[in-house]
């Protein structure tokens, strides 16, 4: 499993937008291949600022698969331009104990 985390900054004002439209986004990533779980936090210090978790079944399954994908275009026109800056996307693997 990949844990996909991002930092969001939402321009000002476009909050509550960019929330409504990550609900309608919210269904293109969880019929993806590979998708298996995904959560948006709101910072309670920072306004506009969010966490987005993505879990994947492998790294490939983000970046090639969701990414390579129409679907990926679907969800780029419904969210990207409320972030400034663009995000940096890191994916992470669970360390075993």
């Amino acid at each position: 499993m990949i844990l996909e985390a991002v930092f969001l900054n939402v321009k000002p004002g476009l909050e509550c937008d960019f929330e409504s439209a990550f609900k309608k986004a919210s269904s293109i990533i969880s019929s993806m291949n590979g998708y298996l779980s995904h959560e948006l936090h709101r910072c309670m210090e920072v306004k506009g600022k969010y966490l987005l978790l993505v879990k994947w079944d492998s790294l490939e399954s983000h970046t090639v698969g969701f990414r390579g994908s129409p679907e990926y275009q679907e969800w780029k026109k419904l969210l990207h331009h409320f972030y400034e800056p663009f995000p940096t996307v890191e994916h992470f693997e669970e360390v075993e104990m």
